[in-house]
Formats: C-alpha cells, sequence, structure tokens
C-alpha cells in the first residue's frame, strides 16, 4: 500500500470512529456537559462537523493551487455563535462522512510525490498536504478522548 493510501485508511477510519463513540447515546447524554467546563458530545461532534470541511478546502487548495494561502479559524468563536447546542448530532455525523469520502476519492487520484505540495497557514506558517491530512486525520480521535470521558461520567460505557 502506498504512503497517501495508508494516510487515505487512516483518514477514512476517524468518521467510523466517532460514530462509534456517540452510539447509543440519548439526546439528552450528547447534548449534557458531564464534566464541568468542557463542551457537551454534541458541541465537540458540531465542532468537528464545522472544522472537517474547513480541513477539506485547505487540503483542496493545496492540491490545486501552487502555494496556496491557508486562513485559521477560532473554534471558539464558532461555539460561540453557530448554535452547536442545538444541532442534530446524526446530520453533523453525516457532513463529516461525506466530507471524508468526497476528499478521499480526489485525494486517490493524487501520486504520493502530492504529499509535499504546500500552501502558507496564517498562524502555522507552511504546511504539505501530508501535514494537513495528518492533522485532520488526528483531530477526530483527539476529540473522541474527550466523549469517552463524558461517557463515563455519565455512567456509559466507552
Amino acid at each position: 500500500m502506498s504512503k497517501m493510501q495508508q494516510l487515505i485508511e487512516n483518514y477514512l477510519a476517524g468518521a467510523n470512529t466517532l460514530r462509534a463513540a456517540v452510539t447509543g447515546m440519548s439526546r439528552e447524554q450528547v447534548a449534557a456537559r458531564p464534566v464541568a467546563g468542557k463542551w457537551s458530545t454534541l458541541e465537540c461532534v458540531a465542532h468537528l462537523a464545522d472544522f472537517d470541511p474547513i480541513l477539506a478546502d485547505r487540503m483542496k487548495r493545496v492540491i490545486a493551487e501552487d502555494n496556496p494561502q491557508l486562513i485559521g479559524a477560532d473554534e471558539n468563536k464558532f461555539a460561540a455563535a453557530l448554535a452547536y447546542q442545538d444541532r442534530d448530532v446524526e446530520e453533523e455525523l453525516a457532513i463529516i462522512e461525506r466530507t471524508r469520502s468526497q476528499l478521499a476519492r480526489i485525494l486517490r487520484k493524487l501520486p504520493d510525490s502530492a504529499l509535499s505540495r504546500m500552501g502558507q497557514h496564517n498562524e502555522r506558517g507552511p504546511l504539505t498536504l501530508e501535514q494537513l491530512l495528518v492533522n485532520a486525520t488526528n483531530h477526530i480521535p483527539h476529540h473522541v478522548k474527550y466523549i469517552h470521558e463524558k461517557r463515563q461520567a455519565l455512567g456509559m460505557k466507552s
């Protein structure tokens, strides 16, 4: 398996990992904030659904443009302004699944050499397609550990 193919498989696995993490949770449980000062599970999923397309857009820009500018986004401003607690967890999961499926289809057409294509992030500096893909891949597992923490605080199995 090529490096690109392995990265794609890891990226696609995130959507299943996230769906598994929320399986069996009621609307009340996903909206609960059982850990003081932390987002609810729904807020975590909404955050991921908002940022997965942003991360995909950055990768698309790096694929399609020469050294494009990549703009950061403030997760706290998104959470405060975009009604995270009123979202539908299934709709949010579908956004993530479809975004990743579409981008994987695009990535599968590229040679491994495309992983070295570069963009310029306004906060993080130069980033390769590989770095962007790895960062996007790691984003879901980063938040899933907090979802498991919430499940445990609610007395649910992880």
